[in-house]
């Protein structure tokens, strides 16, 4: 009965990180810098807000938007940090982690037929969620402009059948960020157009030079935008699995019923620790980032020594060195990679056919990892 399963699914690649990941779990002795995820612990403070929350049997089912106390605390962290403001009451919704978060986006906003612009390479979780819906991903080259889309290539692309525009800043997998004056372009661009804007900013607390800014704070853009954010990365909260939502509240009231009947409500022990988080917590990821800038500084400059073409990012965890010169699939070379110097990095085609050319490589690790990897990867590519 095989053929009765839903099209769009069957059609679904496994995510090209997944898939590389366990691949090389069977090898010994390899240095992996595949999966993006912070190497801190989640802070003390916030996994005892955690225990408390169990052992005072705050167990049960919640809001289905979350709790209101973390809705609140949400609000005010992102109008503290970002200048950003949403009723906690009809304009937030407590998801599960910032994935489901899109899902819901999605699947609220979108119809077969229409379209989403997203830049290429990209993190791949967004367009097999746009297929599901019926939509189609529209990919956009940002190798010419140092991974950023711009409103001159937004605009070459934009159809009759345009319904949203990814902005995934700080990137996954490039680290790019956008610049105010390239988020200022883009507003201006669709002031006057019905297209909504999926600002996925859940790196935001990770930004190394300079602050993050949100296009939902420009003038004429908070009405189109849904802005995803949670404490995943923030806070090194992955495996917590909270995200947050924020949007105007006529779409919001909308993505509420799609939430209510995909999951009822986020884990309230969870949403406990989180409200810990965004409180008593708010400048937790200050100390983690000065950290990642050091890590990143450190493998910028080997993989240049290296003689490797790289962008140096300003956010996240991620660099994503070309490796057109060595003319191999991107997939072979991380293979021979393991294979031959016990390396593991991310294929660049798992970020779209864009990312071929490139491999992402992870350094939420710690120095001694990463200095282990970066001296395999020399040795690697001087025989290459």
């Amino acid at each position: 009965m095989e053929h009765l399963i839903n099209s769009n699914v069957r059609d679904i690649e496994i995510s090209g990180i997944r898939k590389f990941f366990n691949l090389v779990a069977k090898y010994d002795d390899v240095l992996s810098l595949t999966i993006g995820q912070p190497d801190f612990p989640t802070p003390t403070h916030v996994k005892e807000a955690g225990k408390a929350a169990i052992d005072m049997n705050k167990t049960v089912y919640t809001p289905n938007a979350g709790i209101p106390e973390l809705r609140k605390a949400a609000s005010d962290f992102v109008k503290k940090k970002y200048n950003m403001e949403y009723n906690p009451d009809s304009e937030v919704i407590v998801s599960i982690g910032a994935s489901q978060g899109i899902d819901i986006a999605f699947r609220t906003i979108l119809e077969p037929g229409t379209e989403v612009i997203l830049p290429g390479p990209v993190y791949p979780g967004y367009e097999p969620i746009i297929k599901l819906c019926g939509a189609t991903p529209v990919h956009i080259d940002t190798r010419e402009t140092a991974f950023q889309l711009t409103a001159e290539l937004i605009e070459k692309n934009i159809t009759g059948k345009t319904r949203c525009i990814i902005l995934p800043y700080p990137s996954n997998p490039t680290g790019a960020a956008l610049p105010e004056t390239e988020l200022r372009k883009i507003a201006d661009l669709l002031q006057d157009k019905d297209i909504f804007i999926l600002s996925d900013e859940i790196y935001s607390e990770l930004v190394f030079e300079g602050k993050h800014q949100s296009i939902a704070i420009l003038p004429g853009m908070r009405e189109k935008t849904i802005v995803i954010n949670g404490v995943s990365k923030s806070h090194s909260m992955t495996g917590w699995r909270i995200g947050l939502v924020f949007g105007p509240e006529y779409v919001m009231k909308q993505m509420l019923k799609v939430h209510q009947y995909n999951v009822s409500c986020a884990s309230s022990v969870s949403q406990y620790a989180a409200l810990q988080a965004l409180t008593a917590g708010i400048n937790d990821a200050e100390e983690m980032k000065v950290q990642y800038q050091e890590r990143m500084n450190y493998v910028y400059g080997r993989l240049v020594d290296m003689g490797l073409e790289v962008v140096k990012p300003n956010g996240a965890f991620y660099l994503f060195p070309s490796i057109q010169k060595y003319n191999i699939k991107s997939f072979d070379f991380a293979l021979k990679l393991v294979e031959e110097a016990g390396v593991a990095v991310v294929p660049g085609s798992a970020f779209s056919e864009l990312g071929e050319g490139y491999v992402r490589l992870s350094y939420a690790y710690d120095m001694q990892t990463l200095e282990k990897a970066m001296d395999r990867m020399e040795r690697f590519l001087k025989n290459l």
